[in-house]
């Protein structure tokens, strides 16, 4: 299983609820709650569109209906350096996200992001993560997730891909495949030599 940003924190919860169902997990760019680990990069606050897309139900929507095309813009530049996407990918976005509802259900995810804060807390209470797991940074979240992981995984792999935007897949796939295909395969030791890294993920 594979997830990135938003999907980081069901990726987890399934490989620690149903073992069974998860060989490998490889998780990016984003924080799992409140665990520890993540305090350099939060140290100046979380990102500024946490608390737009949370604070005050319906502003957001009310401010961005009709200008969705612009802010999914800057996302998509700010998530890969400046770099941009392909104009249909770039079009496939927009439309996606274009409209009061499209906008409600995208930013329902930071509204709940309370909530799933304690269901993590309680699972990682009780349970570890048995399965090989990878932790993928680039910017800005770097190593934050790996270090959040570490007290809770018994098998874990960090790498930060460097001059690399937060939406990894878009931004360096190469560098992504390079890493990804090895280790769903169960052979993370060569990548990381290849990579140039160790294991464990450090240099």
């Amino acid at each position: 299983m594979v997830g990135i940003d938003a999907g980081t924190a069901p990726a987890f919860l399934l490989a620690l609820r149903r073992p069974g169902l998860v060989r490998r997990l490889v998780v990016m760019e984003s924080l799992l709650g409140r665990l520890p680990g993540a305090e350099d990069f939060l140290a100046g606050g979380p990102p500024w569109w946490f608390g737009f897309h949370s604070a005050a139900p319906g502003l957001a929507e009310t401010v961005l209906e009709g200008n969705e095309a612009a802010y999914i813009d800057w996302f998509l530049r700010a998530g890969t350096l400046g770099d941009g996407v392909r104009p249909a990918l770039r079009d496939a976005f927009v439309r996606a996200y274009t409209g009061r509802q499209a906008l409600s259900r995208a930013f329902s995810y930071y509204r709940a992001l309370p909530e799933s804060a304690v269901q993590i807390e309680q699972v990682v209470a009780t349970d570890r993560l048995t399965v090989p797991t990878m932790a993928l940074g680039a910017q800005p979240v770097g190593a934050a997730l790996e270090h959040q992981l570490r007290p809770f995984t018994d098998n874990l792999t960090g790498h930060v891909i460097e001059n690399c935007g937060h939406i990894i897949p878009l931004h360096r796939p190469r560098a992504l495949l390079a890493l990804l295909r090895p280790f769903l395969a169960g052979e993370e030791a060569r990548a990381a030599r290849s990579f140039g890294t160790r294991p464990d993920g450090r240099e």
